[in-house]
């Protein structure tokens, strides 16, 4: 369940909200990480305040600053829901720039060494955002471009429909390692084809789209869930703490109390939070069980050849071949391999009997245990699912 936390007051900020943590402490003392709470008030004092590199992901929707001039008509002359609320205004670019990099100082300074940081944005900031970020150190790793499946189209006619936003995804540093990235998961999610960096995806809409009595649209850029899901999906872990510093209505918060992980919200609006509050209280976790995240062999835990043998999946004096039976290798109790006068690891004695530099052991060589031949590798899956499931 997540709580609206108030703090101490703080001057008024662009950065899109902020959060409350309790009106008997100021921001100054706060020590621990206010986990599943929305935070109001401004976004850079409230990060400020959080332990460094404490945050596993950030993702960052910040103020736009379209800079509109006057109200936007449809042809029948209706007027249309656009951005024009005041957090999303500016004096000039060299005001919008201080902000950008306010709050990404702030950023940078919460997040782990491999933590990851995702800024989404349209034509009017995006460049400008993407500069901030390599000026101050971190590392573009992707951007990536939001195909909306279903654009507002351009009414005046004098310019191609905006039809994309694009997302960049950038490590804290250059030298950043061990960053995650759910490669495996990914490319299962989509169909055993490699994820892109386009994503066709609808704009929030229908029941989604949260709209006040009025009928009006809460906030007027309310991301649609499905992009959090990609984003949260790709990036982070269950458990991980992600932070949104431009929280709104919540959307990072309802997909990541969805998928098990940990969120702070920040946003200055009450009544955004107040919505934000009341949509993740609805949401439902996924069991527990459907949350783990497919890897890849290299992401697994290592298991030596020894530890089958010490496990009792493979005996000692056990015969193993190759998939077509024309080479066969006798285990030995020190966790090699002999065929003929060839003796090694399972390696080693694989890549001499063909007669190559390298081989897999683990996929060349297989074992019957009486329901026909298998690669030695599915024993080491038998040892690490339980490795796994206590982590």
């Amino acid at each position: 369940m997540s709580q609206i936390l108030s703090g101490a007051p703080v001057p008024a900020s662009r950065t899109s909200p902020l959060s409350p943590r309790s009106s008997r402490r100021g921001l100054a003392s706060v020590q621990a990480l206010p986990l599943d709470e929305i935070l109001i008030g401004d976004c850079v004092a409230h990060m400020m305040s959080l332990p460094e590199q404490s945050v596993d992901v950030i993702f960052a929707d910040p103020p736009y600053n379209l800079q509109l001039e006057g109200a936007l008509l449809r042809p029948d002359q209706s007027r249309v829901d656009a951005v024009d609320d005041e957090w999303d205004q500016f004096a000039s670019f060299e005001a919008y720039d201080a902000f950008t990099r306010a709050w990404l100082l702030a950023a940078r300074r919460l997040l782990k060494p491999n933590g990851t940081i995702w800024v989404i944005g349209s034509y009017h900031n995006i460049f400008r955002v993407g500069t901030s970020l390599q000026d101050l150190g971190f590392w573009m790793l992707n951007d990536v471009v939001w195909v909306k499946s279903n654009p507002m189209p351009n009414f005046r006619g004098r310019r191609f429909a905006n039809a994309h936003e694009t997302l960049i995804w950038a490590s804290k540093d250059r030298d950043a390692k061990g960053y995650t990235f759910n490669y495996h998961a990914l490319k299962a999610f989509n169909d055993d084809l490699q994820m892109r960096s386009d994503w066709t995806l609808p704009i929030c809409s229908g029941g989604e789209r949260l709209k006040g009595e009025d009928g009006l649209k809460v906030h007027p850029t309310q991301k649609p869930e499905a992009l959090l899901y990609r984003v949260l999906l790709a990036s982070s872990n269950p458990g991980d703490v992600v932070l949104d510093p431009f929280f709104g209505t919540g959307t990072t918060g309802v997909v990541a109390k969805r998928l098990d992980r940990r969120f702070i919200g920040i946003e200055r609006d009450e009544t955004y939070a107040a919505a934000a509050h009341a949509r993740i209280a609805a949401v439902e976790p996924a069991p527990r069980l459907s949350l783990g995240v497919v890897m890849g062999k290299r992401a697994a835990p290592r298991i030596p050849f020894g530890s089958l043998i010490e496990a009792g999946l493979i005996a000692p004096g056990s015969e193993l071949m190759c998939s077509r039976g024309r080479h066969r290798a006798l285990v030995r109790a020190d966790g090699t391999l002999q065929s003929g006068e060839h003796i090694g690891s399972i390696h080693r004695v694989g890549a001499l009997v063909q007669g190559f530099d390298a081989c897999n052991g683990w996929t060349f060589w297989h074992l019957d245990r009486g329901r026909g031949p298998e690669p030695i590798d599915a024993l080491r899956d038998i040892m690490r699912t339980p490795m796994q499931a206590a982590e």
